[in-house]
């Protein structure tokens, strides 16, 4: 019993943890249409900051401004990769964002040697708990919480401000928003900086599990919160979170099974076999909203 209860505590909070990154994923995507694939790396260059921060600075201080860097690090991605290329073909969106991936990648391996990091010790995250007799971090305990509360906070940005209207407007259709007078520049670098800060938000939370830091370390992360939001309807917030909680739970599972059975090694293949399949049977996601046509 409590192997299971440990098996589940860890795929909920790993499971949050590719939420946050899936909720930027599926953000951009609902109004510019555009897969951001620099997301992971943004994630990972935020747990590189907390490493550098948090050497010279009080830690809740260093935390604070990993999140305001990363925001920053966002906004300047969409401004200068992204901003020249809106009249562009999709295509070349794409292209450039690959590209935005690959330098993050390249000038992290340049400052870091491309040896991997270590992530410091977060007081009070890092300290273990004991949950039905099962000893876990506080991290693990409280990540399905506060991704819950930020979902929350996200979802009532949108409902009910006038930031979150135009958001919503503008992901319905673009043109006639700009013809209304929505400031579209303005919209797009605000979903970027909410992404940014949450993909911050899951570097701090992740790398506090999971310590060691290398310049490919968003990758993985990034593709599975992606098939996150695909599997959950990618523009889906609600969907990318499920979705995001599903795939962090099975992995687990499969990663906590016997080692006799030698199947833990297909703990990163489950989440794209299962990307296969929703593309396969549910193209649009299993939480997409309906499309209404209009003639």
């Amino acid at each position: 019993m409590e192997y299971v209860i440990s098996v589940l505590l860890s795929g909920i909070s790993v499971g949050g943890q590719y939420a946050l990154i899936a909720i930027g994923y599926t953000l951009v995507y609902g109004i510019l249409r555009l897969i951001n694939f620099a997301h992971g790396d943004v994630f990972m260059v935020a747990g590189l900051m907390g490493i550098y921060l948090t050497a010279t600075l009080p830690i809740p201080a260093a935390l604070v401004l990993v999140v305001i860097l990363t925001v920053v690090l966002g906004f300047t991605i969409e401004r200068v990769a992204y901003k020249p290329l809106r009249e562009a073909p999709r295509m070349s969106v794409m292209i450039s964002a690959i590209g935005v991936s690959y330098l993050l990648q390249n000038t992290a391996t340049y400052v870091t040697g491309g040896q991997p990091m270590t992530y410091p010790v977060i007081p009070f995250l890092s300290d273990t708990v004991n949950v039905a007799g099962t000893q876990t971090k506080w991290v693990v305990i409280l990540t399905p919480f506060l991704v819950l509360a930020l979902v929350v906070a996200l979802s009532l940005l949108i409902n009910r401000t006038k930031i979150g209207m135009a958001m919503r407007a503008v992901s319905k259709d673009f043109e006639t928003s700009r013809l209304m007078g929505i400031k579209i520049n303005s919209v797009i670098s605000v979903t970027f900086i909410i992404g940014s800060a949450l993909a911050a938000i899951g570097s701090i939370l992740f790398f506090t599990n999971y310590p060691a830091i290398t310049p490919t370390a968003g990758a993985m992360p990034g593709l599975k919160a992606f098939v996150a939001a695909v599997f959950g309807g990618i523009g889906s917030i609600p969907g990318a979170v499920i979705g995001a909680f599903l795939i962090g739970i099975c992995e687990t599972i499969i990663k906590g099974l016997p080692s006799s059975w030698d199947v833990s090694v297909f703990s990163d293949a489950f989440t794209f076999a299962l990307l296969i399949v929703i593309l396969v049977f549910k193209p649009q996601g299993l939480f997409v909203e309906a499309a209404t046509d209009k003639v």
